[in-house]
């Protein structure tokens, strides 16, 4: 049942509809245990968050920032503020003080939630540096909180505010004057390119966006969906507010790192994910079938063949198999791909969006051939996520980012921007006109700064329109799309292109450590450090092998020429990454500069 209610009133209108049954699936803070809530009980939380909200004096449309990573919690507070029209601002768990500084201020935030001690001590870092901050508000009860810290709380004494709904009479009031122009959200982008910017984000967008969803996603209250992805990521918001629209279970996984556990202890049948998250998958499984015996190797390969065949070469195409291929395919389905599928905890999968960077068509094939519906999408923070996207069971092509959502006017500039117009479009940044104003065109149009084209109503991207590297020779290059070839080898784990005015394309590598000692160990090449492993001769031929077999269909002038392997990650703290972990260039270049230098010498 699709139940696409105002923001305020979506949790409670769902729970007339599905009272008592399960909703939310959820393990407390550091908790070993499954626990649930029904539809009846997140309403109550609800309407408990907007009441004390109220009791705090939080006003219509005032800013409420949410600093943590998901929880049960962090839904309460975001559908309580909804509750009374006010907005929340979700900062990402990993955000560093001055980013949180700079967004506390900016916004004006007064009440801001955190997760657990780390997110807490960063804001009672920054609480002298905010004026407008009064309160922090915990939803971790093991939080150790400073004993000169007057202004903290934890969750469950922040809900006493709220506890018999003393104020229900004005949230009800508050609720029946709500309209699709208040603000919802205002989104922080993690911002690769410079200092980030709040996109608004209205309840209208929202509503429109489940409209046009609906119509090619289809989630149902069948469904067991996983959030994976961090609330603050504009796809894992919308994704699992929509699912809860169409009466879905959520499994709210608080700690990334545990994903996989969690999809073999929860069995989800729809999870949004990024393509990294694929690739480790596909990474993961070829390296079973590499340990595995002969025998078992031979099957698994034809299996994936005919997987191919079967899925990719038929079914893609909007063709029906021959009868002995699709019989093959279910017996080989049932002997092979069931198990890893089982392995993986998705026994019952429905369907998986994709989305946030270039989906490698080695991997959107590989997922497809053992029987997984990824729903390959493209969306922006400013779109409100979706912009396109494969249909379920309906014909794709591997590379495509699918067919535009209804109600989405798309047009693609003289030079090959994709522009946007629509109900879902935002209407521009919090208090910055003047990038609001650079970020559309004279006649509406949204500036994605993405490059692209429609071919047969599908949409393709090609590259940023900002990161794409110009050699000295004059030629383009698309770093992404290079990147994500040769990310699914499995001995790398992150990977960074190199080619602005430079006369060859080069890359900085951070391999995966431990199956690269593994490696050293079996060939018996000694080191006493990963500086030295990284450094051995014999580890860069294997590394250059590997690399050149991945980029034999790219032009010569886009191959990796030369690169370097480098013993430490990029990290967030040294700001080489984003929040979302998409690498900044411009900082990776000044960072390893010495190291860049070196592989253009001679």
């Amino acid at each position: 049942m699709h139940t696409n209610s105002h923001l305020s009133r979506l949790i409670h209108d769902q729970a007339r509809n599905y009272g008592n049954r399960e909703v939310l699936i959820y393990k407390d803070f550091g908790g070993k245990e499954w626990k649930s809530y029904s539809w009846n009980q997140f309403s109550e939380m609800v309407m408990k968050v907007s009441n004390a909200l109220l009791n705090l004096g939080v006003k219509v449309q005032e800013n409420v920032g949410v600093f943590s990573q998901n929880s049960v919690q962090y839904l309460f507070c975001d559908f309580g503020a909804w509750g009374i029209r006010a907005v929340t601002i979700p900062f990402y768990a990993t955000s560093s003080e001055q980013q949180i500084q700079y967004m506390v201020n900016d916004a004006k935030i007064r009440f801001l939630f955190v997760g657990e001690q780390e997110q807490y001590d960063k804001a009672r870092r920054i609480f002298t540096t905010c004026q407008s901050l009064e309160r922090i508000i915990i939803f971790d009860r093991n939080v150790r909180i400073s004993t000169h810290d007057p202004n903290a709380m934890y969750f469950e004494d922040f809900l006493k505010l709220g506890e018999n709904l003393p104020r229900q009479t004005e949230v009800a009031a508050l609720q029946a004057a709500a309209s699709f122009d208040d603000v919802a959200n205002i989104l922080y982008t993690s911002g690769t390119t410079g200092e980030s910017k709040g996109v608004i984000l209205t309840a209208g967008q929202y509503h429109a966006a489940f409209i046009a969803n609906a119509k090619c996603v289809p989630v149902t209250d069948r469904d067991r969906v996983l959030n994976f992805l961090p609330f603050t990521h504009v796809f894992e918001k919308a994704w699992k507010i929509f699912a809860l629209t169409m009466g879905a279970r959520l499994i709210v996984n608080t700690y990334p790192l545990e994903v996989q556990q969690t999809m073999r202890e929860t069995h989800p049948t729809c999870m949004s994910a990024v393509p990294r998250f694929w690739e480790k998958v596909y990474v993961g499984v070829q390296e079973k079938i590499e340990r595995s015996g002969a025998v078992q190797r031979k099957l698994f390969r034809h299996a994936l063949e005919v997987g191919r065949k079967h899925n990719i070469d038929y079914l893609a195409k909007g063709k029906r198999p021959p009868l002995a291929l699709h019989l093959e395919y279910e017996m080989l389905n049932k002997m092979v791909f069931s198990l890893v599928r089982k392995e993986l905890g998705l026994e019952d999968a429905h369907f998986f969006p994709t989305a946030g960077a270039t989906v490698s068509s080695h991997v959107e094939e590989f997922v497809h051939s053992i029987g997984l519906g990824m729903i390959v999408g493209y969306g922006l923070t400013e779109s409100l996520a979706t912009v396109s996207c494969d249909h379920l069971g309906k014909p794709f092509t591997v590379g495509s980012v699918g067919h535009p959502i209804e109600g989405l006017d798309i047009k693609i500039s003289d030079d090959d921007e994709i522009l946007l117009k629509g109900p879902t479009i935002t209407k521009g940044y919090y208090n910055r006109e003047d990038l609001t104003k650079a970020a559309f065109t004279e006649d509406g149009y949204f500036r994605t700064g993405d490059s692209g084209y429609l071919k047969d109503g599908e949409l393709f991207l090609k590259e940023r329109i900002k990161d794409l590297y110009k050699t000295s020779n004059g030629k383009y290059i698309a770093p992404q799309m290079i990147e994500s070839k040769l990310l699914v080898d499995k001995f790398i784990d992150q990977i960074a292109i190199i080619a602005d005015e430079r006369k060859f394309v080069s890359a900085l590598i951070i391999p995966v450590y431990s199956l690269l000692e593994e490696y050293a160990r079996e060939h018996k090449i000694p080191f006493k450090d990963r500086e030295e492993l990284c450094a051995d001769r014999r580890i860069y031929d294997m590394m250059k092998e590997r690399i050149d077999t991945l980029q034999q269909q790219l032009a010569h002038f886009e191959q990796v020429k030369r690169f370097t392997l480098l013993p430490h990650h990029f990290s967030i703290e040294k700001g080489e990454l984003t929040n979302t972990l998409k690498i900044k260039r411009r900082v990776l270049s000044e960072n390893y500069k010495v190291e860049i230098d070196k592989m253009y010498e001679g």
